[in-house]
C-alpha cells in the first residue's frame, strides 16, 4: 500500500499502481484503477478519484469513480458526484453531490481513455480514420 502522509500536499495528478491511503491533501486527479483508494479522517482531496474500491473518511470534493464500491464512513464527507456499481453512506456520513450508477461504463471508458499513453491515443486515431 502506498501512503500520502499527513504532511503532505499534493498539487498535480498522482497515478497510482497499488492500493492507496491518502493522510495529507491532495488538489488534483488520483488515479489507481483495479486498486483501492482510502482518503484517512485528517485528508482532504479536490478532484476526481478513479479506483476500484473508495473509501471516504475524510473530505472530498470532485467526482469518484469506481468499479466495485464508494463507501462514505461516519465523519466522511463528500461534496460531488458519485459513479459506482455499489453507493454505501453510512450513518454519520455526509453527502451532497449526485449518485449516477448509470453512467459508471461511460465514465471507466472516459477515464481510462484520459490514461492511455499519448502514442496509442495517435495510433488509435490513425486507425479510425484509415479504417
Amino acid at each position: 500500500m502506498i501512503v500520502v502522509g499527513r504532511q503532505l500536499v499534493i498539487r498535480g495528478e498522482i497515478i497510482a499502481a497499488d492500493d492507496l491511503m491518502i493522510e495529507g491533501h491532495v488538489d488534483g486527479p488520483v488515479w489507481c484503477d483495479g486498486g483501492a483508494v482510502t482518503v484517512a479522517p485528517a485528508a482532504t482531496l479536490a478532484g476526481e478519484i478513479v479506483a476500484r474500491d473508495i473509501t471516504v473518511f475524510g473530505r472530498v470534493d470532485g467526482t469518484l469513480v469506481a468499479s466495485e464500491v464508494v463507501d462514505i464512513r461516519p465523519e466522511g464527507l463528500v461534496t460531488g458526484r458519485v459513479v459506482a456499481a455499489r453507493f454505501i453512506l453510512t450513518e454519520g456520513g455526509s453527502f451532497n453531490g449526485s449518485a449516477e450508477p448509470q453512467h459508471l461504463e461511460a465514465a471507466l471508458r472516459v477515464a481510462r481513455h484520459r490514461h492511455e499513453p499519448r502514442d496509442d491515443r495517435t495510433a488509435a486515431l490513425r486507425r479510425e480514420r484509415t479504417g
